[in-house]
């Protein structure tokens, strides 16, 4: 999973890498199309599909800081192996699953292409350490061991709820424009917005009805609901639409929900 996109190279050399250590394993691609530099994004994107992933070696690439001193990682819970930068892209979904029983720093000459650039460690560093992982080389030879508890944690946003009213933050927008939110079903049911409320939705200084919905087809066309998507979280849409592009909104945007009397 990276941020790489599928326009240039940079997917297919890191393939090409981990093929040449470990030529047998098979390679699964979540996605490549995480928002250029979201590592919140990358984190909850991680961390919501791994369920639905096979128990392996799963590596995570999305670094803004690709050069500087932060850590190159490696860590083993209970079945699966993450590889990744330290700027919390890996924890909540390692914590997630099992939690965090070994980590290490990615520093071990051997396990890395060489010479390394020093902006493409997805390829000469992270890939072929996940490919050299695969092929059952210990997580201890990779390099020294890491204090869990002293990696980079992501401050998870969470919403402000209060009764008939909810506060949110966009976490991310599918291809579709489907904008999922900080906030669960759980959350919305707390501030006493059940399937059918009417809401209205206040984005910057424009406001806009939706409605409390199970499915796009429990609204005509064209009208925004409020929905629990295929990951368990609320996300926001319009019926044959795209919400994202209709209100002008980008992960980070913050969203205010009030139930309508």
């Amino acid at each position: 999973m990276t941020d790489f996109g599928l326009e240039d190279d940079f997917v297919g050399t890191c393939r090409g890498a981990m093929k040449r250590i470990a030529p047998d394993v098979e390679i699964l691609d979540v996605t490549h199309g995480i928002e250029p530099q979201s590592v919140l994004q990358g984190a909850l994107v991680l961390a919501s599909t791994l369920s639905y992933m096979p128990a392996g070696v799963h590596l995570a690439v999305v670094d803004p800081k690709v050069g500087s001193d932060r850590k190159a990682l490696a860590l083993r819970g209970p079945g699966r192996v993450f590889v990744g930068p330290d700027n919390g892209l890996l924890v909540p979904a390692a914590e997630r699953h099992g939690g965090i029983e070994e980590a290490v720093a990615i520093e071990n000459e051997a396990y890395r292409l060489a010479p390394v650039s020093r902006t493409f460690h997805g390829r000469d560093v992270f890939a072929p350490a996940a490919a050299h992982l695969a092929l059952g080389v210990p997580l201890a030879e990779l390099g020294p061991p890491v204090d869990p508890g002293g990696l980079v944690r992501l401050d998870l946003p969470r919403p402000e709820v209060g009764e008939g009213k909810l506060r949110v933050k966009v976490l991310y927008v599918d291809r579709y424009g489907n904008v999922q939110v900080n906030a669960t079903t759980e959350d919305l049911a707390t501030a006493g917005m059940a399937p059918g409320t009417r809401v209205e939705l206040d984005v910057g200084f424009e406001s806009y009805f939706a409605t409390i919905a199970g499915t796009f087809a429990d609204v005509r066309p064209g009208d925004i609901l409020l929905y629990e998507d295929s990951y368990w979280n609320v996300a926001l849409a319009i019926n044959g639409g795209n919400a994202a592009e209709t209100l002008a909104v980008r992960p980070g945007a913050e969203l205010r929900v009030r139930r309508i009397p």
